[in-house]
C-alpha cells in the first residue's frame, strides 16, 4: 500500500520535471505554430550582350545606260547655207554637153525589115483514111509537130522535108526515117524537121478505138516565109 503511494508520487515528479524541461527548452516545439512562409523577391540582372560586328559592304554604283552631263545646253548656230542644186546640175550639164558632142547616127538600111515565118503541114488525104479515130489522133500529132518546128526554124531558107514515123500506143516515138528523095536538099531544113518530131514526143495514147501496139505515120513540114 505504501509502495503504491511512493510509486504514484514519484510518477507526478518525474511528469512535472519533464514538462518543466521541455516547456522551457525554445528550440522543441510540442505545438507548432503557423508560420509564416517569406516572401522571396527575385530581381532579374540583364546579362549584358555581344554584339556582332559585320563588316560594311557598299552596294556597286549602278551606271546609267546613257550618260548625260549634268548640264545640258544649247549652243546657238547658224542654219547651214541654202544650196541651189537645180543650178548645180544645170551648170554641170552644160558643161557636159560643152565637152561632149554627140551626133547622132545615120540610119542603116537594111535589106530585110521583118522576116515571116510559116510552117504548114499539108492536109490529110481522106479518100485513104476512112477511120475518124485515126483522123482526130493524126491531127493532134501533126498539130504537136507544127509547134516544135516554129521554134526550131531560125533560118530564111525555104524548103520542104518528108519524114515517116512510127508511135507506140503508150504514145511513145519508136522509129523516124527522113525520105531524101522527097525532101529539099538543105541540110538545115532536114536537121530542123528531124529536131522537131523528136521534141513533139511523146504523144498521147492511143484511143480505145486504135487497138494497134502501134501506128505509121506520114508528115510533110513545109517550111515557108512571107
Amino acid at each position: 500500500m505504501f509502495s503504491n503511494k511512493v510509486f504514484a508520487i514519484a510518477l507526478i515528479l518525474s511528469i512535472i520535471t519533464h514538462g518543466v524541461i521541455l516547456f522551457h527548452n525554445p528550440n522543441l516545439n510540442i505545438f507548432p505554430k503557423d508560420k509564416k512562409e517569406p516572401i522571396l523577391e527575385l530581381s532579374y540582372v540583364k546579362s549584358p550582350q555581344e554584339t556582332i560586328e559585320y563588316p560594311k559592304t557598299t552596294p556597286p554604283k549602278k551606271e546609267p545606260f546613257l550618260k548625260f552631263p549634268s548640264r545640258i545646253t544649247a549652243n546657238k548656230t547658224n542654219p547651214p547655207p541654202y544650196i541651189d542644186r537645180e543650178s548645180i546640175f544645170r551648170k554641170i550639164k552644160e558643161i557636159i554637153s560643152q565637152k561632149y558632142i554627140f551626133t547622132k547616127p545615120a540610119l542603116v538600111k537594111l535589106d530585110i525589115i521583118a522576116v515571116k515565118k510559116k510552117i504548114t503541114l499539108p492536109p490529110i488525104n481522106l479518100d485513104k483514111i476512112d477511120n475518124p479515130s485515126y483522123i482526130s489522133y493524126y491531127q493532134i500529132v501533126r498539130e504537136k509537130i507544127r509547134r516544135a518546128a516554129y521554134q526550131n526554124y531560125t533560118r530564111a531558107e525555104v524548103g520542104e522535108a518528108y519524114l515517116s514515123f512510127l508511135i507506140f500506143s503508150d504514145g511513145s516515138l519508136k522509129a523516124v526515117q527522113l525520105i531524101e528523095e522527097k525532101s529539099s536538099p538543105s541540110t538545115y531544113l532536114k536537121e530542123a524537121a528531124l529536131r522537131s518530131i523528136k521534141e513533139a514526143s511523146p504523144f498521147p495514147n492511143f484511143p480505145k478505138e486504135l487497138d494497134y501496139p502501134h501506128l505509121s505515120f506520114n508528115v510533110v513540114i513545109s517550111f515557108e516565109i512571107e
